[in-house]
């Protein structure tokens, strides 16, 4: 039996740039943080080590935040399968499950233009922890050293009357108010453990996220790996998300 191969465009420029540009920027966001959750048991004791890594992470967040705000953005603009309503699950998704996975027991599993139902739910799920970790980094950012966007406004609140905001260091109390740093330190907290947790919970799911798409590329082909590099799939099925819109 002839099977007949064709090629579909399916990652357009923005999404497979903002995919490793997003890689890049969480492998070593993760590496920094372990070095700053790990800082006692390397020999990292002083307070200027401790700004300086933070500061590190701080600014590779901002790259990650800003290539994380123009996906965003791109989910309302770009290509039919970088768009939000392809990938959020909406109205019939249980459905779609219900199809994909007997497919899957008869042996035909369905391919796939974009991602399958359940690649679906795990971006959706991805981007949710993206999104809150970026919330959750920039407010640390502004109350632990004092960095933008929020970190003048922070300044403004814990100096004492009559001192220059400039002059505050972080880790330092001179010329700061003793109450409102304790209140800051209340305030900052959950961020904190939101923040921590989440990133936890990314790890676990990068890991995940990796063993499913070398499944998915050995069951259903179609190189869903190499569409992240080329943009293009090469199907021997009908997609079944052709139709979708």
């Amino acid at each position: 039996m002839n099977v007949e191969f064709k090629e579909y465009k399916v990652w357009d420029t923005p999404v497979r740039i903002f995919h490793w540009i997003n890689f890049t920027a969480v492998i070593s966001l993760i590496f920094v943080g372990m070095v700053m959750l790990f800082k006692k048991e390397l020999g990292i004791s002083s307070v200027d080590a401790k700004i300086a890594l933070k500061e590190v992470h701080i600014i590779i967040g901002y790259i990650f935040v800003l290539n994380l705000t123009i996906r965003v953005i791109w989910g309302f603009i770009g290509n039919k399968y970088a768009k939000w309503s392809y990938i959020f699950p909406g109205k019939g998704f249980l459905n779609e499950v219900r199809r994909y996975k007997a497919s899957i027991k008869s042996g035909e599993p369905q391919q796939f233009i974009g991602h399958n139902p359940l690649g679906r739910l795990a971006i959706s799920f991805i981007i949710f922890l993206l999104v809150i970790l970026a919330m959750s980094g920039l407010i640390r950012a502004g109350t632990d050293v004092y960095y933008p966007p929020f970190g003048s406004s922070v300044l403004e609140y814990i100096v004492e009357p009559g001192v220059n905001p400039e002059t505050i260091i972080p880790y330092n109390s001179a010329g700061t108010n003793e109450q409102k740093v304790k209140e800051l330190k209340t305030f900052k907290g959950p961020f904190g453990k939101i923040h921590l947790y989440s990133a936890y919970t990314l790890m676990f799911i990068i890991l995940l996220h990796i063993f499913f798409v070398v499944r998915t590329e050995i069951r259903e082909g179609g190189g869903l790996i190499s569409a992240m590099f080329t943009g293009k799939k090469i199907l021997n099925r009908k997609p079944a998300d052709i139709d979708l819109k």
